[in-house]
């Protein structure tokens, strides 16, 4: 599962390129989505006009809702430091999920922001999709 956080929701409405293209891959492959974190897309929102419409206009993209399991979960890291609301529900999403096979993979912008052990990729980072 590919989950991107509030960076790279931003980015990906910005017309970001590679983001861009991997949106477009995905959603010529069944089954693969990018899944994004509820509080990550409301965050994102907050700073640009219509940009949960452009970034939900991708075939490719699913929201992860916050329901009362997650609720719970992200309102613990949050109280135990982990960072805001956003980064805490992009944590949750990355974590092992039984509807989930696989490793999580977070795409962001800042690496910086998620604890040791949480696979993240720089969105700017040159082999982002597997090209050096």
């Amino acid at each position: 599962m590919i989950i991107l956080d509030t960076s790279a929701v931003r980015a990906l409405a910005g017309g970001h390129k590679t983001l861009n293209l991997l949106a477009g891959n995905m959603a010529k492959t069944p089954g693969e989505r990018l899944c994004i974190p509820a509080l990550c897309l409301a965050h994102a929102g907050v700073g640009g006009a219509n940009l949960a419409q452009r970034v939900l206009a991708f075939s490719s993209v699913v929201v992860d809702s916050l329901d009362t399991r997650a609720a719970g979960s992200v309102g613990t890291m949050i109280r135990e430091g982990y960072g805001g609301p956003d980064a805490c529900h992009a944590l949750y999403c990355a974590l092992p999920r039984p509807e989930f096979t696989g490793m999580a993979i977070l795409l962001t912008g800042d690496e910086d922001s998620y604890p040791p052990g949480v696979v993240t990729v720089d969105i700017d980072s040159p082999g982002m999709l597997g090209f050096h």
